[in-house]
């Protein structure tokens, strides 16, 4: 394995010192470190280092639709952003109901190489919503699943909801739900007010999100079980998630960026690029969002990269599927969002991108580890000071349906590690040594 010498980096944004990452670990920390013989010299000295992000809410498509996405193809895209694990949602074909599937899933994430894939698996048989899925097999397989979610679909069921959530505690588990009443959002094409009133589309109400958290940290409350809150997107939710911890129930909650950023006046064009699920809110969701992210109500960012082929997005607004990339800029969106505005320090994005999915996941032995001596070196190297324009074409991911094509966002991912092994250098995905490595 490459022994690394990160030479005049910046730890969470803080004082400069060199790192050593060697035999998979960070073995040295401090200033003027002896470059070892054979070692690869990084100047870091613009950038900034966090622990390797985690994402929990990532869509990699396989198996069944790998004209969206592939695992190699995601998990390549997840490395390029600077994510050394992401958990892979359980809406494939056929879904991750099944110890045998999900263990197909986290042994395509092995051989592909580029970082450690956490299987989610399904609440519920086929995602339908009726019968509890093979819980306790997918935990005890050897994939360890620890996150369960229809997501896509909402456990709308709340006899269901409440026999998840009770089942998932004899091992820990957390239950992440997609908050969507679909008798309050049938036929929805976008957020319910003026715009979509104006364009004549059929509305997604804040309440229809907002019922189902108020009711899933009651019913959570009731149960003594984890609670997770998939891409919270209303100012209403952001309450409902600030009541629930107020009394101590253990619910968290997550905020996707797009949300962070974007809102329902970019349907005015018709563009089904900004069609998603839950739909881009109003300006005053994104600040409430953003407030919750900064004083902590929203635990975490996560993705919620969701792949689509050209032919499902480039057609007309009804037609069009939900949905938007989001690997290889989320770092970039909160940075801008928050980092530049002054609402979060670099610090505070190493919480929200690594260390609190880590937790959240139960992946927290290996990964969202403190910058520190003998702690695995699952690391990314950030250029704040850098500014781009996204181009999806030129990304690794599979599909082109960002959001963000044609902005200048700043930042620029310079190099990913995992485990002390580079799978990004220069901003250059390292296709060899990942071979290598497999």
């Amino acid at each position: 394995m490459t022994t690394y010498l990160l030479r005049d980096v910046s730890p969470l944004g803080a004082e400069r010192t060199d790192l050593l990452l060697a035999d998979g670990v960070v073995a040295q920390i401090g200033t003027g470190l002896d470059a070892p013989q054979d070692a690869v010299v990084v100047d870091a000295s613009a950038l900034v280092a966090l622990p390797g992000l985690v994402d929990l809410h990532t869509h990699l498509r396989e198996p069944g639709r790998e004209d969206a996405e592939t695992i190699a193809t995601g998990t390549r895209a997840a490395a390029v952003g600077g994510f050394t694990a992401v958990h892979a949602m359980a809406n494939t074909t056929p879904t991750q109901d099944t110890a045998g599937v999900v263990e197909q899933v986290w042994h395509l994430g092995r051989r592909a190489g580029w970082v450690d894939v956490f299987p989610v698996g399904a609440v519920t048989v086929g995602l339908e919503g009726e019968r509890l899925a093979e819980l306790g097999a997918m935990a005890d397989s050897a994939a360890r699943v620890r996150v369960f979610s229809d997501d896509g679909k909402c456990v709308h069921d709340p006899v269901v909801m409440r026999r998840a959530l009770e089942y998932v505690k004899a091992f820990d588990g957390v239950v992440a739900q997609h908050a969507q009443e679909p008798r309050l959002t049938a036929g929805s094409q976008m957020h319910e007010g003026v715009v979509s009133a104006e364009l004549g589309l059929a509305g997604w109400p804040a309440v229809a999100e907002e019922a189902v958290i108020a009711r899933d940290v009651l019913l959570a409350e009731h149960v003594g079980s984890r609670l997770h809150v998939c891409h919270l997107s209303t100012a209403g939710s952001v309450e409902i998630v600030r009541w629930a911890k107020s009394r101590g129930i253990d619910v968290t909650a997550e905020v996707t960026p797009h949300h962070l950023m974007l809102t329902d006046e970019l349907a005015r064009g018709y563009d089904p690029i900004y069609k998603v699920n839950p739909p881009l809110r109003t300006q005053a969701d994104v600040e409430a969002v953003r407030e919750g992210l900064a004083d902590g109500t929203i635990d975490i960012v996560a993705t919620d990269h969701a792949p689509h082929p050209r032919e499902d997005k480039d057609c007309e607004w009804a037609a069009a599927a939900f949905g938007m990339t989001g690997l290889e800029t989320a770092l970039s969106v909160v940075q801008e969002a928050m980092v530049d505005t002054g609402r979060m320090t670099w610090a505070d994005v190493a919480r929200v991108l690594s260390t609190a999915p880590a937790r959240i996941g139960r992946v927290d032995d290996r990964h969202g580890r403190p910058i520190a001596v003998g702690e695995p070196a699952n690391l990314t190297l950030v250029d704040p000071a850098a500014r781009r324009v996204v181009r999806p074409e030129a990304q690794a991911t599979k599909s082109v349906n960002s959001p963000f094509r044609g902005r200048e966002l700043p930042g620029a991912v310079v190099a990913t590690f995992l485990r002390g092994r580079a799978t990004v250098l220069d901003g250059v995905p390292c296709d060899d040594d990942v071979a290598v490595a497999r």
